[in-house]
């Protein structure tokens, strides 16, 4: 993969700095699930974890929120 150059400089700006992204890939460890197969047709679900019970609910503008 390479990154693109950055485009020429307009006279009488400084130049733009080098690109300074670094890419990292996440292999997930364990099961994978989607949300709507945890959450069904409701927008919350109960997940039982060490004892405790969670909410995880998917909020009106559909991010997920996890609380104890």
């Amino acid at each position: 993969m390479t990154i693109p150059t950055p485009p020429p400089t307009p006279p009488g700006l400084p130049p733009s700095p080098a690109p300074t992204a670094v890419l990292q890939f996440h292999t997930p460890r364990g099961p994978q699930y989607r949300s709507e197969d945890l959450l069904g047709a409701g927008d919350e679900a109960l997940i039982m974890h060490a004892g405790q019970v969670y909410r995880l609910r998917r909020t009106g503008t559909g991010k997920l929120i996890l609380t104890k």
